[in-house]
């Protein structure tokens, strides 16, 4: 399980636009690879991506702004809401 330290957190991220069928998932992942993260992205039903993702505050905003600059084209709006790390994963996974 990944560390529970002070600086660690939880933010689940919504990505809207055109963000489904252009690899956002397989991009999502790929990127997290050069981060320490643990977590998931999903498509949802709605059109949306949700990104649920914990580790270090600095590194997640490095990864999520990163994330969005690579991906911007597709991305209309951003809806992030920080929490509390649960240490609930051991690594970063596309969910089908």
């Amino acid at each position: 399980m990944f560390p529970l330290a002070d600086s660690c957190v939880r933010k689940e991220v919504h990505f809207s636009g055109h963000v489904q069928g252009v690899g956002f998932r397989q991009t999502v992942c790929m990127m997290a690879e050069g981060y320490v993260m643990t977590g998931y992205v999903v498509n949802l039903p709605d059109g949306r991506v949700k990104l649920v993702t914990e580790g270090d505050s600095q590194q997640l905003e490095d990864f999520l702004m990163a994330l969005s600059t690579r991906m911007e084209q597709y991305i209309r709006d951003i809806h992030t809401e920080c929490l509390p790390s649960t240490g609930e994963f051991s690594r970063f996974d596309i969910v089908f």
